[in-house]
C-alpha cells in the first residue's frame, strides 16, 4: 500500500512538473499585431540618402522580408492581396570617424569608422485604413579603417547596419516596442 501512494506520488508530481514547464509557455510574437492583419506588403524601400551604395534600397528591403519571413507572424503578400504595407524610404547614410588612435608619430589617425543609416518608415492598416505608425529607424555598423580589404569591412558594417535596423522595424510591427 504504501509503494502505491509513493508511486502516485510521484507520478503526480511528475504530471505536475510536466505541466508547469510545457503548459504554460507564453509568447509574445503579435502581441501588438491587430487580429484583422494576417498578411504585410514590403514593396521596394527608395534610397534617397544620396550616398551612392549601389543596390542599398534592394538589400535593405530583401532584408526585412526575409525577417517577416523568419519571424511568420505576417505572411509576405504582395501590396493588392495583403492587410497591411510597410513602406520606408533610406533617408541617409553616413560613415564617419568613430575611433582615433595614436600612432609613433604625433599624428592621429582614424582607425575605425561608423556607418550610420537612418530610414523612415510607414506601417499601414489597409483593412481599417488608418496608419498604425510613421517613424524613423536609425542603426549602425562599425568597421576598421586599417589595413584588409577595407571596401568589404564596409560593406559588412552596412550589412550589421541594415540587420539592426530591420530587427527593430520587426520588433516595432509584432511587438509595439
Amino acid at each position: 500500500m504504501r509503494f502505491n501512494k509513493i508511486t502516485l506520488l510521484l507520478n503526480f508530481s511528475l504530471l505536475l512538473l510536466f505541466i508547469l514547464l510545457y503548459g504554460c509557455n507564453y509568447s509574445f510574437t503579435g502581441a501588438s499585431v491587430p487580429p484583422h492583419l494576417n498578411s504585410v506588403a514590403i514593396p521596394l524601400f527608395e534610397d534617397r540618402s544620396g550616398a551612392g551604395e549601389p543596390n542599398l534600397g534592394e538589400d535593405f528591403t530583401n532584408e526585412l522580408t526575409q525577417k517577416f519571413i523568419d519571424d511568420n507572424t505576417l505572411q509576405i503578400r504582395e501590396k493588392v492581396n495583403a492587410d497591411a504595407i510597410i513602406e520606408g524610404t533610406i533617408v541617409s547614410l553616413t560613415d564617419s570617424p568613430a575611433a582615433v588612435g595614436v600612432g609613433q608619430e604625433v599624428n592621429e589617425s582614424v582607425t575605425q569608422r561608423r556607418i550610420n543609416i537612418s530610414v523612415r518608415v510607414v506601417y499601414k492598416d489597409f483593412v481599417k485604413r488608418e496608419t498604425i505608425f510613421e517613424r524613423t529607424f536609425p542603426g549602425f555598423g562599425d568597421y576598421v579603417n586599417e589595413g584588409g580589404n577595407i571596401t568589404q569591412l564596409r560593406n559588412e558594417a552596412i550589412a550589421d547596419a541594415i540587420d539592426k535596423i530591420t530587427e527593430d522595424i520587426l520588433l516595432a510591427v509584432v511587438s509595439n516596442w
